[in-house]
C-alpha cells in the first residue's frame, strides 16, 4: 500500500551561458517540471534527487554548489503529494531522454534550457514558490 502523501525529490538543474541563467524543465504530456521521483523506502531525498536527474536527464557532470539546501512544494494532487527540490549545476547542454524501465520509453517527450521568466510560463503554479527561490539563490537576488 502507497502512502497517504508520498513523498518526491528532485531537482532545478541550472547551467551559465552567455546569455544567462537557464535551467532544465522536462515535459511529460502537457506538464512542465523539473527532473524528480518517488523517494524509495529508506532513501534519504538528497539520494533520490541526484538518481532522478540523472535518470531522467543522462546528465552526469553535476555540481551541487548549494549542498543539501532545497524548497519544498506545498501538498498538490488527489493525494497530497510533496514535492523537495534541490539545486544543482551542469556545464552540459545535451539531454538524453532516457528510456524508463518500468515504462519502456522516456518517461517526459521534450526538454528545454529556459530563462526564468520563460520557465514562469510553462510551469504550473504549484512549482511557483521553488522557481523563486531557484532564482533568489542562484542570483543572489
Amino acid at each position: 500500500m502507497k502512502p497517504k502523501s508520498p513523498r518526491s525529490a528532485g531537482a532545478v538543474v541550472f547551467r551559465r551561458t552567455d546569455r544567462g541563467i537557464r535551467i532544465l524543465v522536462l515535459r511529460a504530456f502537457k506538464n512542465w517540471d523539473f527532473p524528480k521521483g518517488l523517494v524509495d523506502t529508506g532513501e534519504e531525498q538528497i539520494a533520490t534527487a541526484r538518481r532522478e536527474v540523472a535518470e531522467e536527464t543522462g546528465l552526469t557532470d553535476l555540481d551541487w554548489p548549494f549542498g543539501e539546501e532545497f524548497k519544498e512544494t506545498l501538498p498538490y494532487g488527489e493525494r497530497k503529494k510533496v514535492a523537495r527540490y534541490y539545486l544543482c549545476e551542469t556545464g552540459e547542454h545535451d539531454v538524453k531522454l532516457l528510456i524508463s524501465a518500468e515504462l519502456g520509453r522516456p518517461e517526459h517527450q521534450e526538454f528545454r534550457w529556459v530563462s526564468f521568466d520563460e520557465a514562469e510560463d510553462l510551469l504550473p503554479p504549484r512549482l511557483t514558490g521553488v522557481l523563486g527561490w531557484a532564482r533568489a539563490t542562484i542570483t543572489g537576488n
